[in-house]
């Protein structure tokens, strides 16, 4: 079941649309009191100037970290040449794999996870927007990642775009060597009507209480023209095992009734009984807030709301010395955890509607007490 989420302004509580039924939970009362009222915009704090993780020739985007039984903080990072330009994202990134000492950084550049090995592999031209994950004593990176063409292009390649699947990775440290395979973890459907009939890409994942893992995607139908296809939505799968197979479900997520494009690149996590969701609101669709990150919770996966304090982040991120920086984009939202405590906000930013460069920020989280 999907819900479909009316605006509201921020400080008032959002309603709940369609009941949630979740197997991990007995009493759905019992669970909300249990469970945290999270109030990310309220631990934001501001960050040290070598949180921001940036490189003169390339491109960084979309960052996800972990550390490993030594304490040392491995950063998971798309990057592509610089002089290329943006939308050479599409045809040429690269996850790439950075060192820290200290989760915030600075980071140090160490090698490629997955770099490019040859168009004739599904994802062996590109691979992008990494999330990565430790399960049972193994490293998993999960990934979008496309062949094409090669061809850089002013707008979108589309042939890439269109090829965009989801992979996953395993390895048995954060330092690799990754283990790829041949064929896609999350595959577009063979039913043209299919919510995933074009394009599956941007997968988060987590594990529920009861163990089932639940991965969210961006989906691409076919009801609209190519190249671009449409409508774009968020799809659910789960599974018994990290690397599936994934059973896919066909209710679209994160919607609102009238809007084709609402919001994307969300991060999920279990907490507690309840799952939740930073999302990229892309244009006010949820709360007064315009662009922004917001806040959602499921006690399930499948059905989602609101939560009472939905925003996260507006696109401002404050500098220790230098105070309140505006940008122009905020997005690909991913946590740190210390002690099941989210502790670090990682984000890729740019600052311009040219998009002439693009970097990583660290944001540093401070636990509070619950609200009321």
């Amino acid at each position: 079941m999907a819900i479909f989420c009316q605006k509201t302004t921020l400080g008032q509580q959002n309603q709940q649309l369609s009941p949630a039924s979740s197997p991990t939970v007995e009493n759905e009362d019992a669970a909300n009191e249990e469970s945290l009222n999270l109030d990310i915009h309220s631990m934001l704090q501001p960050a040290p100037e070598h949180a921001k993780f940036i490189d003169n020739d390339f491109y960084i985007w979309g960052a996800s970290m972990i550390q490993d039984g030594n304490g040392v903080s491995h950063l998971l990072y798309s990057r592509w040449p610089r002089h290329m330009g943006h939308n050479a994202w599409v045809t040429h990134s690269e996850i790439a794999h950075a060192v820290a000492d200290n989760p915030l950084g600075p980071y140090r550049h160490v090698d490629m996870a997955l770099p490019n090995r040859g168009e004739h592999f599904w994802d062996g031209l590109c691979t992008h927007n990494p999330t990565v994950h430790s399960f049972n004593g193994k490293y998993y990176l999960y990934y979008m990642g496309n062949t094409g063409d090669g061809k850089v292009m002013q707008s979108l390649n589309w042939i890439h775009r269109n090829n965009q699947r989801i992979g996953v990775a395993v390895a048995d440290s954060p330092s690799g060597p990754w283990k790829r395979f041949d064929k896609p973890l999350i595959d577009v459907s063979d039913d043209p009507d299919a919510p995933d009939a074009a394009v599956t890409s941007n997968p988060s994942i987590c594990r529920r209480s009861d163990g089932t893992f639940v991965l969210v995607y961006k989906a691409v139908g076919k009801k609209h023209s190519p190249p671009g296809y449409g409508p774009v939505v968020h799809m659910v799968a789960t599974s018994e095992s990290p690397t599936g197979p994934f059973v896919k479900h066909d209710a679209p997520i994160f919607v609102r009734e009238g809007d084709r494009f609402p919001g994307e690149d969300p991060y999920i996590w279990s907490q507690g009984h309840k799952l939740w969701a930073i999302l990229k609101d892309n244009h006010g669709a949820f709360t007064d807030a315009g662009q922004s990150l917001v806040l959602f919770e499921s006690l399930d996966g499948f059905d989602w709301k609101l939560a009472k304090h939905p925003l996260v982040s507006t696109l401002d991120v404050t500098w220790e010395h230098k105070g309140l920086q505006n940008l122009r984009h905020l997005e690909r939202p991913q946590l740190w955890f210390e002690g099941g405590i989210p502790k670090v906000l990682f984000c890729a930013a740019d600052e311009d509607n040219q998009r002439e460069h693009s970097y990583n920020v660290h944001i540093p989280l401070q636990p509070n007490d619950s609200k009321p």
